[in-house]
């Protein structure tokens, strides 16, 4: 694992419809003294972002190259059709592809979407990105298709959308390249992990030793300086000392008798002889 000093920061990639709000707040509260910074990036530019350094880790769209990147998947999206508010797919709760087999399909250059053959019939032109084929959505020239977060954030007021039941879907992960796992990187991988700050797994930082406090022993049973002597030990030691002196130890004579002290023989008067 290399070193983080070299950064000042983290910065942590991600792509539209991506919201790492959370992850940022919680960074922030764990780590206020290194800043994160944002860096929002198209989602085929992201591998190349990470590749060239230019962020620490990334929130980016599956799939990714496994033998450059580590990657830990997230969560899949619901696949959804784009479409006018008056239009006759908007009676339906959710479609399927066939629904669209005869409907225009925008494919913009920047889709999301691995598909084998597009379905539905293709437009006359690509648009060049996702808001443009927004853009041409809103004006009835075509529907689109893609995952519900980038429809949520192209939303329009004349558009809604419907769910696709059988498209393809996209996951989101966080990724970083392998041989640049840092420091940082692995406490924010804690915190998308859900880790509490005291989790013993990932990094961690030292504690300072707990302060010895008169009066408590530690597991071992061994006693603390500072605690005065036990009753048993206080016998252990009268009985030696008792054994050394001669002097019976412990409680005295007439307390084994009662708790009183035994009282001298009377000397009687000679008894006279007869």
């Amino acid at each position: 694992m290399t070193g983080s000093e070299e950064s000042p920061s983290f910065r942590l990639a991600y792509v539209p419809g991506v919201t790492p709000a959370k992850w940022v707040r919680i960074w922030n509260e764990r780590l206020p003294g290194i800043p994160l910074t944002l860096v929002q990036v198209p989602a085929a530019e992201a591998p190349g972002v990470l590749r060239a350094g230019e962020a620490d880790a990334g929130f980016v769209r599956l799939p990714v190259d496994r033998t450059y990147f580590s990657a830990i998947p997230l969560y899949t999206e619901t696949t959804v059709v784009v479409v006018p508010k008056d239009h006759l797919i908007t009676a339906a709760e959710e479609v399927t592809l066939a629904d669209l087999a005869d409907e225009v399909l925008l494919h913009p250059l920047d889709d999301v979407f691995d598909w084998a053959a597009p379905p539905g019939e293709p437009a006359f032109e690509r648009p060049a990105t996702t808001p443009d084929a927004i853009e041409l959505v809103a004006a009835n020239i075509g529907l689109l298709v893609v995952p519900q977060s980038l429809a949520r954030l192209y939303h329009r007021r004349d558009l809604t959308y419907r769910p696709v039941v059988d498209a393809p879907q996209s996951g989101v992960a966080l990724s970083w390249p392998e041989e640049a796992t840092t420091d940082l990187v692995e406490d924010f991988i804690g915190i998308v992990r859900g880790r509490t700050v005291n989790s013993t797994r990932g990094r961690t930082t030292e504690r300072p030793a707990a302060d010895a406090r008169p009066g408590r022993s530690d597991r071992g049973g061994t006693q603390q300086s500072g605690k005065p002597a036990s009753k048993s030990a206080g016998k252990s030691s009268a009985k030696s000392a008792a054994k050394s002196s001669g002097k019976p130890a412990g409680r005295t004579a007439g307390a084994r008798t009662g708790g009183r002290p035994a009282k001298p023989a009377k000397r009687g008067k000679p008894r006279r002889r007869s």
